[in-house]
């Protein structure tokens, strides 16, 4: 038979010439899964991307429950940077088979670059279960909880990642790094050292002693790690950054305008680069050169809403009243929502937190204060969802899982129960 003797092909890695086999198969019965499987998976290893997402797409239609079909779509849609479209195969993956760490953690990874570190923690924690003594997948599980704030998780999955690799200087980091997030700039320092040892020419790990330094005040020895940083990698923005930032702290406002000017010429579009240069330029009366680097701050990122108040005050002090008057509403504006999404984002966490106590009510209520601050934020519609849905409510709670996912179609709503 074509499948049987196609099989053997696949087997022995004879891809070019299995593939004729397996296209036979599926004209002679085109409803045949693992004919579809297999051509799709061959493809993918010649990397022709196209054919092997139709191929596999075919395969998972024929055969839902095939959760292989569904990984082997999510890794072909990976391969052609659909990221939505690989998380949804490996999402169909895993809730199929939830034993798949080859499957957990390329969907980790994606979760994670598609901003729903959340999602991705879920996702690395199986790794964690599935293969206990993987000290990649501890510190990936790591990296995702700093992501969602849980210093204490990333701090405990840094440290069993450093127990099964001790050598790891990229572990060591990592965990100085969560430390960082901590506040325990003792404890990050000592860490980062540390690493330096293993380490001694990583301009990252001498970037990261420096930040830490620096927010200790211990400036003197701050500045010298940030020198270091820059000079083994002056194509990287955040040393001249943040070393031009400490340097105006301590008053040399010249040295600090040319470390954020070469921040700018390593990252062009630097808006906050620009913003805290025209501060100096400002502090040292340089007015026009000021007033040139807060507008390009703007054109960079029209919504910062301190860029809008500091060219303000450079204009009022340059005698334009009326451009200050401007700048100034721009900013309380932008000021005015910032404050709205605080205030969403804290009553929708609060509502969240209330849901899953069972105070409904009080959850809805919280999901309303949010909606009042911004109508159209996503998160607080689906949480009311789920509220409403818990409530017997269905078609009320239908409405506002709609209405998340037109905003963010990442909001999927859960199965009707």
């Amino acid at each position: 038979m074509h499948d049987d003797y196609g099989s053997l092909l696949v087997r022995q890695h004879k891809s070019s010439e299995a593939i004729p086999e397996f296209v036979e198969a599926v004209k002679l019965n085109p409803d045949f899964a693992p004919a579809h499987l297999h051509l799709g998976v061959l493809y993918f290893e010649q990397r022709d991307l196209d054919r092997s997402v139709a191929e596999l797409q075919r395969a998972t239609e024929l055969a839902p429950q095939n959760f292989l079909a569904f990984s082997y779509l999510g890794s072909a849609e990976r391969a052609r940077a659909n990221d939505d479209a690989a998380i949804a195969a490996f999402q169909a993956s895993v809730r199929l088979n939830p034993d798949q760490p080859d499957v957990q953690t390329p969907l980790g990874q994606l979760l994670q670059r598609a901003g729903r570190p959340d999602e991705a923690a879920a996702a690395f924690r199986e790794v964690v279960r599935l293969q206990p003594g993987n000290p990649d997948a501890q510190n990936n599980l790591g990296l995702a909880l700093l992501q969602v704030g849980d210093g204490e998780g990333s701090i405990a999955a840094f440290k069993a990642a450093l127990k099964l690799a001790p050598s790891s200087a990229a572990y060591e980091e990592n965990l100085g790094t969560a430390y960082l997030q901590k506040a325990d700039f003792a404890s990050a320092v000592a860490e980062f050292q540390a690493a330096l040892q293993r380490d001694p020419a990583s301009p990252s790990l001498h970037y990261d002693l420096g930040l830490a330094l620096k927010l200790q005040d211990k400036l003197p020895e701050a500045v010298a790690e940030l020198r270091k940083a820059e000079s083994l990698d002056p194509s990287q923005p955040d040393a001249p950054y943040t070393l031009g930032v400490t340097l105006w702290q301590q008053g040399e406002f010249d040295d600090a305008a040319r470390e954020l000017q070469a921040a700018i010429r390593a990252k062009p579009d630097y808006a906050e680069a620009y913003y805290t240069l025209g501060s100096v330029l400002k502090q040292q009366g340089k007015l026009p050169e000021a007033a040139v680097a807060l507008r390009e701050a703007l054109r960079l990122q029209p919504d910062f809403a301190g860029a809008h108040t500091t060219l303000a005050a450079v204009l009022r002090q340059s005698g334009d009243t009326a451009g200050a008057a401007a700048e100034t509403r721009a900013g309380s504006e932008l000021a005015k929502q910032k404050t709205n999404q605080q205030a969403a984002v804290f009553a929708t966490n609060s509502g969240r937190r209330l849901r899953k106590a069972g105070d409904l009510d009080g959850a809805i209520s919280q999901f309303h204060t949010a909606l009042a601050a911004i109508p159209d934020y996503a998160p607080a519609h689906f949480e009311l969802g789920l509220a409403l849905q818990q409530q017997g409510k269905k078609e009320e709670a239908r409405q506002e899982f709609q209405r998340a996912g037109e905003l963010d179609p990442h909001f999927v709503p859960p199965a009707d129960k």
